[in-house]
């Protein structure tokens, strides 16, 4: 699964592999809440830095807004948002695209356990400024 062209590719093939762990013993139909604790459980064996429901503020313009709290936030780069839904709709792809650009973070997740077959998405924020 690791391709060098994508930035952070290591790291994101290492979340995918534990979203299909969590995936292959738990299967579909339980509540997001579930699958977010038990990915906790399987980060932390694979001893990667998962910080679960991360606040992260909200900018507009430079000024804070407001807080939305990230699924997790994994070694402080990528962002892991999941869902429980029987399929994955447009909106949810541009909610977890618009976190990216609000957190002004390069890379995030995208995670569907509620489809009988695991789904998931690597997002590229088109809008990343690195801070210097």
């Amino acid at each position: 699964m690791i391709d060098e062209k994508y930035k952070y590719s290591a790291l994101t093939s290492v979340i995918i592999g534990s979203a299909m762990e969590v995936h292959k013993i738990l299967g579909n139909g339980f509540q997001e809440v579930i699958y977010q604790r038990a990915l906790a459980e399987e980060f932390a064996i694979r001893n990667v830095n998962a910080s679960r429901e991360f606040e992260m503020s909200v900018f507009y313009k430079g000024k804070v807004i407001g807080t939305r709290r990230v699924d997790f936030l994994i070694e402080n780069i990528v962002s892991v948002e999941i869902k429980a839904l029987v399929k994955l709709e447009d909106v949810h792809l541009a909610q977890a695209l618009n976190y990216l650009e609000a957190y002004n973070l390069e890379i995030g997740m995208l995670i569907n356990f509620g489809a009988k077959s695991l789904e998931y998405r690597r997002l590229i924020n088109p809008k990343f400024k690195p801070i210097s």
